[in-house]
């Protein structure tokens, strides 16, 4: 999906007019997007899409009804707290804001700008709302997957690649919500017998040292958990799995079609597709803390069949039923 028609360049910011009306007399509005992916990744021009799509539904129109402000993914945390500043300082009416890090550093931005934040895991846990029910405060939002899709994974991997009896998870321990699902993929596995290996991935410069020490493991397969450093490296991840020749499921369907095995997850576009919605109700006069919490109603599997060619796998005809996309 084409976003260059509203987007102006790396943190730029929509040239909209504020005059612009789509009713005369009523007051433009101005929301500002903090979003967890490169303006040069097509999954961010997605999200976008999805979020003005939701708006212009509900009357939001660019440049008639709405000036919508980006800015986009760095792994420079001083440069994201400065975005988060920069479009706090166009004094918005109101932020969206996905990731954790960029919801941190909207926070720490603002106290009295309402925010909705999109796919943010486990946010009671992580201290943002109250509860999931009734959030109070400025903050409500959109969170990601329960923890018990730990166990989904695995059936997935174990069932698209039976061979596999030792699955090595990486995520980056600073952006990963790891937490949440270590727990339910460590039981899954010691009940079929099969070793569960952790492997922590803090930078760039260690992921093909981390997806090698994995694949030189007997029977081995790999679980890629969400987190911004491995999926802002999508192509190298996916590269370096194809090289070392290891099973893998995703949990971000957009590295299947980047040619991983099988990923299953959340449609993140489908989140901030709804995430409109808790945007119009409070330019409309609702209360953030009075607007519940919610979670992923629509998940998409993908399997690339041709990659599973390539590993000498057999894609089960019942999974392939069960698929949403099959990448032929």
């Amino acid at each position: 999906m084409k976003r260059r028609e509203f987007i102006a360049g790396l943190g730029g910011v929509v040239a909209m007019p504020l005059a612009a009306r789509a009713q005369q007399g009523e007051r433009t509005r101005r929301i500002g997007v903090l979003i967890g992916r490169n303006e040069t990744d097509p999954e961010g021009q997605e999200w976008a899409a999805a979020l003005e799509r939701g708006l212009k539904e509900l009357g939001w129109i660019p440049g008639q009804t709405a000036v919508i402000d980006y800015r986009w993914q760095t792994s420079d945390e001083r440069q994201r707290a400065a975005f988060a500043r920069e479009i706090v300082a166009l004094r918005p009416d109101i932020l969206v804001a996905s990731t954790t890090q960029y919801l941190v550093a909207a926070q720490n931005a603002t106290r009295t700008t309402p925010i909705v934040f999109v796919a943010v895991a486990d946010p009671v846990a992580q201290g943002f709302v109250a509860n999931l029910a009734q959030p109070g405060g400025m903050i409500t939002g959109f969170g990601l997957e329960e923890p018990a899709m730990g166990a989904k994974w695995v059936e997935l991997l174990m069932e698209l690649a039976p061979s596999v009896h030792s699955i090595t998870a990486i995520f980056d321990p600073v952006t990963s919500p790891s937490k949440m699902f270590l727990p339910s993929v460590e039981a899954s596995l010691r009940a079929r017998g099969a070793e569960f290996i952790v492997s922590p991935v803090r930078s760039e410069s260690v992921i093909e040292t981390a997806i090698a020490e994995a694949a030189g493991r007997p029977f081995a397969g790999l679980l890629v958990l969400p987190d911004t450093l491995l999926q802002s490296r999508r192509e190298q991840v996916v590269a370096a799995v194809a090289k070392h020749r290891l099973p893998a499921i995703y949990t971000v369907p957009p590295f299947a079609k980047s040619g991983g095995l099988i990923a299953y997850g959340i449609s993140r576009y489908d989140l901030f597709y709804r995430a409109a919605s808790y945007v119009d109700r409070i330019l409309r006069g609702a209360s953030p803390g009075s607007l519940p919490v919610q979670m992923p109603t629509k998940f998409e599997m993908v399997i690339n069949v041709r990659t599973a060619k390539a590993l000498g796998l057999t894609v089960p005809p019942a999974l392939l039923a069960r698929a949403d996309e099959v990448i032929e």
